[in-house]
């Protein structure tokens, strides 16, 4: 079962949402958290939603930006045992580029990387029995133009340059013979990570759940309504059924509803997942 515990949305008041990302996952009779958000709210929702983050086994953090570990601070504070597994180029600089001309940190606390709990990932990790994570996606397609603004580098030299998204990494998941597929933002291109999974595994993933980074939060502005509508054409091929969220956007979502209708639905916080069931 996977439960949202942070996303830009809510289901109901009585849990906060905020630009950011984590999950709640229970399968092969482990506990873990997939980020960790933007801040502590994660763990305000976790306790009203009956999850107690001092349980977790694993905490995956996808990738090296605030939205997704954000709270990783808070989390090492309550939790004393859990293998904290992030890429090690996820401490790396990172920065957005605003419109009024600013350059704004949107990395992680550096000073958590040697925490003892780290522990730091490359291209493939086991993280137990069914669960395992990769990254080294190659580009082979368009990355989403809403990465335009996102750097890596030393801002005190100036020595700025687009952001690879090698610090990216994501989770998989099988359990009953069902594989699940879980992103963070997909900076490295939802169909390219797909492609990846489909070259290790050799089949495509049963469940994909996670933002599609289609919607540029800074600019306000939606991914080309022809590459959504060929984005959406290239999931039903897949054959898998989706959940999205997050850095989606409402505008592409929608769009992408329309062509996929019932293999693709929104999670916001709150919402509750039962893989292999319809039930959410």
């Amino acid at each position: 079962m996977i439960t949202t515990v942070v996303e830009n949305t809510s289901i109901t008041d009585q849990l906060g949402s905020e630009h950011g990302l984590s999950l709640y996952i229970e399968t092969n009779g482990h506990k873990l958290l997939f980020d960790v958000g933007a801040s502590h709210l994660f763990l305000d929702n976790a306790q009203k939603l009956g999850i107690d983050i001092a349980q977790m086994e694993f905490l995956i953090i996808s990738h090296g930006h605030y939205d997704h570990g954000g709270g990783l601070g808070m989390f090492l504070q309550e939790n004393k045992a859990a293998q904290v597994f992030a890429h090690y180029l996820a401490f790396h600089d990172y920065y957005a580029f605003r419109p009024n001309g600013d350059w704004e940190f949107v990395g992680l606390d550096k000073h958590l990387k040697k925490h003892k709990q780290i522990k730091l990932t490359a291209d493939e990790m086991i993280v137990c029995g069914g669960v395992e994570l990769f990254a080294g996606v190659a580009h082979k397609s368009p990355l989403p133009s809403s990465n335009n603004n996102l750097y890596m580098g030393k801002i005190e030299d100036m020595n700025l340059q687009k952001d690879n998204f090698a610090h990216e990494q994501n989770l998989i998941i099988r359990e009953d013979g069902l594989s699940l597929l879980v992103t963070g933002c997909a900076h490295n291109g939802i169909v390219n990570i797909l492609e990846h999974f489909y070259q290790m595994k050799g089949y495509m993933p049963d469940y994909v759940i996670g933002g599609l980074h289609l919607y540029n939060r800074t600019t306000k502005e939606s991914e080309d309504p022809k590459i959504i509508d060929s984005l959406g054409e290239y999931l039903l091929s897949t054959k898998a059924k989706y959940y999205t969220c997050h850095c989606t956007g409402k505008e592409p979502y929608q769009r992408l509803k329309s062509i996929m209708g019932e293999r693709i639905d929104y999670i916001s916080t709150g919402s509750k997942v039962v893989i292999g069931s319809s039930k959410q």
